[in-house]
């Protein structure tokens, strides 16, 4: 079997970095409620950028 480096330094940086807790969050929305959120960022909200819908836009570019 090929391994990529040695197995002796397997989860070196998982082991470096600090413990840091999971936050309490409030829950998600499930089922319709959720794809109503959906429809309202992919479509209502989403007009006013000259009919280009980009999920993850750049922000140095403005409408392009």
């Amino acid at each position: 079997m090929l391994v990529h480096g040695s197995l002796a330094r397997a989860g070196k940086v998982k082991g470096q970095c600090p413990k840091v807790d999971k936050q309490e969050k409030k829950k998600k929305k499930t089922g319709r409620a959720k794809k109503r959120i959906l429809y309202n960022r992919r479509f209502v909200n989403a007009v006013a950028s000259f009919g280009k819908r980009r999920m993850n836009p750049s922000p140095n570019s403005d409408s392009k």
